[in-house]
Formats: structure tokens, sequence, C-alpha cells
């Protein structure tokens, strides 16, 4: 492939601005409303579900998930994405990305229902069922990683390319506000028609409140389902991995008014069938390889891999924070429908304030600013705001100063997603060549899982107070917030440090970054 096959690509590179990238991105978006919707709900109803099914008779104190079956709850999910992410991103290359696309979107629809369902007479039942289909759950949700991230880098111009992807990926701020509001909504019906008993501060319906939310997750999925399935196939997948830059032409020119004529499509695709093709095609495991985009892989994958240790540990466990600096009252204080609606109405606040503003100001400035700047700055502001909240831990605890704690911690919320959280998930897709680009995607993306998993698992235990006495119910005692929070410090800034192995693609093309435009040597 060489010559006149760039006028395929070119015409992409230039194409204006379309109604059909903002359908592009409603439609690549809801699916990842959704994945944020389904990851970060169970946070919510972990609390309750403890509440409901593991009540001991007779003890002051209410129930609560033992800590092997929290970690599982938790992070099962993030399993089932990292296993979907490496799979969905090499099929997506192997066969097409359009191919395999609406199949993640189904599994979602089905197993968020099959969640909320889960069915059993006892705890380990009801448990079990429930992290059988959230690993499945997880797994449709990891695909669409790699390949909404593809697809929409595909599909964009070069000039406003990372504003697109970003506004994709932005929608995950929506689905984590979402999560709390049908939270509030679904918990404040039930209080009103269900009031609880005061010998019994679980009314039995609370069991219908914690399914009905994480069915919920389905709805927004189902919707968008048609219209995934009726997006063309990328023309950049179907003229430089395909090799039929003619189909590209005729694909595109169904969706975006591209001048591509068809004596220009005959051209590209007669010399994209040619012996001398921009570059010889070469493997992820290829010395090849490793020269190119070794060092640019290591960096998005560790990068990725750090922010998630950091993002997830306070995300997933932000209601244990806010209930060690006394945010929301304690438990024992509470009906279990009255706690589900603090935890909700805190998550809430911290989305619509911080996590929120921070993707949209990452869509606004991405394509001005670029992506290194963005990634290097929103890691240092981490690590600052994160020692700015654990060296005075004792003073934000303190009565009256938990307000000043919640801005500094909505805070990191912002220059994660005004930053890193954004980034990483937009670079892998823009750096890679079209025949790894998924794959390298999905690689990045497993290892910002793998960080989840550390931190879903590794915050619920460090996070204990180092006090046998404090620590919640059947947990060892931990380290304590204020010295996790050093840990998920440190943790951003190494990611600084490693920022410096991401190359900036602002205003580059797709080709250009791969160099999938450099003539093959004989």
């Amino acid at each position: 492939m060489a010559g006149e096959q760039m006028h395929v690509l070119s015409a992409l590179d230039s194409a204006k601005t379309q109604w059909y990238h903002f359908t592009a991105i409603v439609i690549a978006g809801m699916g990842f409303f959704t994945d944020a919707y389904d990851l970060f709900c169970i946070s919510l109803v972990t609390k309750l579900i403890g509440r409901v099914y593991y009540t001991d008779e007779g003890s002051s104190k209410p129930g609560n998930l033992p800590p092997d079956v929290s970690a599982a709850v938790n992070g099962v999910a993030f399993v089932g994405t990292l296993t979907g992410q490496l799979f969905f991103g090499w099929l997506g290359d192997k066969v097409g990305r359009k191919s395999v696309y609406g199949m993640t979107l189904l599994m979602m629809i089905i197993c968020s229902v099959a969640s909320g369902l889960s069915f059993g007479s006892t705890p380990t039942s009801v448990m079990s069922t429930l992290c059988f289909f959230r690993f499945w759950l997880g797994f449709g949700i990891g695909g669409d990683y790699p390949l909404s991230a593809t697809i929409m880098s595909e599909y964009a111009n070069k000039r406003t390319r990372g504003a697109f992807i970003a506004a994709v990926f932005a929608m995950q701020g929506f689905g984590i506000l979402a999560g709390g509001a049908v939270a509030i909504g679904i918990t404040a019906a039930f209080r009103s028609q269900f009031p609880a008993d005061p010998a019994a501060s679980t009314p039995p319906q609370a069991d219908y409140v914690w399914r009905l939310i994480l069915m919920f997750g389905a709805l927004p999925a189902a919707l968008t389902f048609y219209w995934r399935m009726k997006m063309p196939e990328t023309a950049r997948y179907t003229a430089i991995v395909a090799m039929n830059a003619e189909r590209a032409a005729a694909d595109m020119s169904k969706v975006l008014q591209v001048k591509i004529t068809a004596e220009q499509a005959d051209m590209a695709s007669s010399v994209g069938a040619s012996d001398k093709p921009f570059t010889k095609p070469f493997g992820l495991f290829s010395a090849e390889f490793a020269r190119r985009h070794g060092f640019h892989l290591l960096g998005t994958a560790s990068t990725w891999l750090l922010l998630d240790i950091a993002y997830y540990s306070q995300n997933l466990f932000q209601k244990d924070i806010f209930s060690a600096i006394g945010w929301i009252p304690e438990a024992k204080t509470m009906s279990a429908l009255d706690e589900l609606y603090h935890i909700a109405r805190a998550q809430t606040l911290i989305a619509l304030f911080g996590t929120v503003p921070g993707y949209w100001f990452t869509v606004a400035f991405i394509d001005v600013v670029g992506r290194f700047k963005i990634q290097a700055v929103g890691f240092f502001m981490m690590t600052a705001f994160m020692l700015a909240l654990a060296v005075p831990y004792d003073h934000w605890t303190a009565k009256g100063n938990q307000i000043g704690f919640v801005v500094l911690y909505a805070l990191t919320f912002f220059f994660a997603n005004f930053g890193p959280n954004a980034t990483t998930f937009i670079v892998p897709a823009e750096i890679y060549p079209a025949r790894l680009r998924a794959t390298c995607h999905g690689i990045s993306a497993a290892s910002g899982k793998m960080g989840a998993i550390i931190g879903s698992f590794g915050f619920l235990y460090l996070a204990q107070s180092p006090d046998p006495a404090k620590a919640a119910h059947g947990y060892p005692p931990g380290i304590g917030v204020r010295n996790s929070l050093f840990a998920l410090a440190g943790c951003s800034l190494l990611g600084f440090l490693l920022t410096f192995l991401v190359p900036e693609p602002k205003g580059k093309s797709l080709e250009e970054m791969s160099r999938e435009n450099e003539t093959a040597q004989p």
C-alpha cells in the first residue's frame, strides 16, 4: 500500500466535523456510560447487601460483607474486564472492529439484568451468582474499551480526534453520576413506602433496592444496540488491514461527506495489492515492534496501571473514606436505606463537582494543550492534592473540617479526569499500527484494570485502622486511610515520571504516529 491509497486516509484526516461524528460519539459513549454505571454502582450497594444478608441476630452492629466476599464482589468485574480487554482487543484486529462491537454491548445488557436477578436462598448462593454474572458483565465491558477507542480514533479527523475520543470516554462521568442519582431515587421511593421498623433497621423490601439499581445499567445499553449494529467498519481497518480501499471509500461515503472519487479508490485498491506496502507487516512480539513501539507500550501500560490503582481505590471506597472522616454518619445510627441514601448522595456530589467537569475540560483542551501536558499535569496535581489530604489528616478529621477534606478530595478526581484518566484511554488508540491498534489498546487497558484490581483488593485492607479495635468487623488491622493516601500519592508521582515514555499525537495523523506511511525498505 503506497502513494494514491493515501487519498482514502488523507480524506478522513481532513474531513470536516459532521453530524455523524457526534452520532458516533453518542453510540460509542453510551457503552461507556453503561461501563461506568455498572462498575461503580456496586460500591453504592455493598453496605446494603451486607446488612440484608450478613446481619447477625441479636448483634448491636449492622451486618457487613465479610472481607473475602466484599473483595470478590468489588473485584470480580475487574477480572472480567481485564480478560475482555485482551480478548476483544485481539479479536477486533483479527476480524474487524464492527464484527465484534455489538457482541460486547449484548453481553453487558444480559449480564446487567442477570446481576440484579442473582438467585438463591442463602447468602453464599446469592453472592456466588452475583459474582458469576458480574465477571461476564466485566468481560463485555472490557471489549468496549479497545473497540470504542479504536473506532472513534479511526473515524475522526486529525484536528479534533482527541476531543472526539475524550467525549466518548467522558460519558463515564455521566454514568457515575447516574449511578448515584438512580440510587437516590430508588432509595427515596422505598424509604417513603417501606419505613424501617425501629426494631429492625433493614426492611425486607431493601433486597429489591440493590437489585433494581444493578439492573438499571441494561437500559442505556439496550437503547443504543440497534445503532451500534448499523455502524460501518472503519475505513482505516478496511484500507490498511483488509487491503480494500475501494470498500473503505464506499463505507465512509455512507456516513461522512468525504471527497474520495471512484477513480482514487480504484487506484488505491490496486496499489494496496502491490508488492510495496507502506511498511512490511510485523507482529506484536517482533523485534520491529519492540524497536518502534516497545517503550510506547511500556509507557501507556504502566501509566494506566498506576492511574487506576489510585483512581479506583478512591472511587470504589470513597464511602469508607467519608465514614472515616465523619462526613457520613456511623452505620449503627441509620437504617439500611438511610445509609445507602447518604452514600449515594456523597458519591453524586463528588461526581457532579469533580469527576464530570474534569472529563469535559479534557474534551475542551486536549487538542489545544496536547495529551502529554494534560497527563503530566494531571498526575502532578493528583500527587499534590493527595499529599494535602494525607499530611494534615488529623486536621481534616476534626469536627467541622470535613468540608475542606471533601473539596480537596473532589479536586483529585477533577485532575484525574482532566488528566491521566482520559489521556491513558486516548493515546493508545492513536500511536499504534492499524493491524495492532486494538490489541495494544487492550493490553494497555488490561494493565489499567490490573491496577484497579490492586486498588479494589488492596485498599480494602490497607485503609483499615491500625488499631484492631477500630478495624471493620472481620478485617485485620491495616495502615489506615492517612498512610493509604501517602501510598496513592506515590503511585501518582511514579505515573508522572513514566509519562515521559509516551509520545505526543496532537495534530498528527494516525499513520504518521504509527509510521505506517513510511515506504518499506527492500
